[in-house]
């Protein structure tokens, strides 16, 4: 019995190829895609019970067995073309540009090819003009740790922390480069933090190839990205933030668990975001300079509304009733 991963491509083939070439001999098939006939015939039992909802007669997929030979006699729709919805389509390309625009992690050749065909596919709807860029400094970023990973050399870099608002510089052992929800990532030995660490490649600020080799640990295991990159701990606090249209960028910056529109449709947003410090939840609201404000706490809304009047005060300037509302 071949697994899922091997089984499924063959079977939503199975259909297209048997409807050209009615009456094909099992033999045949089964010497065509790779298995043995025990296995095609296993492909075909399970295809009968494939089809669209409703599973009743023209639903799904029927075969006819005539001695060692197979034909299709109905189709279940199989036969139409498939066709990407626009949403669909537009999902795809983000993907595949993201994707093409970040060298070193995927034959890029190949991923803009697919990306070609789509967009011809799909160009009377639009979509041509759907684009992902990277910065010129990413891009530099990006060659300069695919250089250090071939030839197997450290790193050292000035990285930018989001969660703690901080710049520090690291020597690194690269371990290889990933690209998780449309952003591309290093993962490495940091040797500071003794552990693998996950940096995003639009947050490293500087990077120098050192001269000694790479030597991660044998025990440093790739991290899980299944599930996303930003993974909670159990000292993570949630807050939930009202962002204002100029705030926007604050939803993709950092990593935040759901984003609700406003029913305005004016742009604004509310987002729950997870944080470990509360110093530097209060430091990011004041600095949007009115673009957000905490609803959740309520504590570190008047925090803020504390260090605000503060500063203030100390400018010397009068705070009205209203802006102490």
């Amino acid at each position: 019995m071949t697994g899922i991963a091997e089984r499924l491509p063959r079977l939503l083939s199975l259909v297209p190829y048997l409807l050209a070439r009615p009456g094909v001999r099992i033999a045949d098939a089964a010497a065509d895609f790779g298995t043995t006939e025990r296995q095609l015939r296993r492909d075909l039992e399970l295809l009968w019970m494939c089809g669209l909802p409703g599973y009743g007669p023209g639903d799904l997929v029927d075969l006819s067995f005539a001695g060692d030979t197979v034909t299709v006699t109905e189709d279940a729709g199989m036969r139409r073309p498939v066709r990407l919805t626009t949403a669909e389509a537009t999902a795809l390309l983000v993907a595949l540009r993201s994707l093409g625009d970040v060298p070193g992690i995927v034959d890029t050749a190949a991923v803009r090819r697919a990306t070609a065909k789509i967009e011809k596919a799909v160009g009377d709807a639009g979509l041509a003009g759907v684009a992902v860029e990277l910065s010129p400094e990413e891009q530099a970023t990006t060659a300069a740790v695919r250089g250090a990973l071939e030839r197997g050399h450290a790193l050292r870099i000035t990285y930018y922390t989001a969660g703690r608002d901080a710049v520090s510089r690291r020597t690194i052992d690269p371990m290889r480069l990933l690209l998780v929800e449309g952003r591309g990532y290093l993962e490495a030995w940091c040797r500071r933090a003794e552990g693998v660490r996950m940096f995003r490649l639009d947050r490293v600020e500087d990077v120098e190839e050192l001269a000694e080799p790479a030597t991660p640990p044998p025990d440093a295991e790739p991290t899980d990205v299944s599930d996303g990159v930003f993974t909670a701990r159990d000292d993570h606090r949630t807050a939930v933030l009202e962002l204002q249209p100029e705030a926007r960028w604050l939803a993709e910056y950092y990593p935040v668990e759901e984003v609700v529109e406003d029913p305005s449709g004016d742009g604004r947003a509310t987002v729950s975001l997870r944080y470990a410090d509360p110093g530097w939840l209060v430091r990011l609201v004041l600095g949007l300079g009115g673009g957000a404000r905490i609803v959740e706490p309520p504590e570190l809304g008047d925090a803020v509304a504390d260090r605000a009047a503060a500063a203030l005060a100390a400018a010397d300037v009068p705070v009205s009733p209203e802006r102490t509302t």
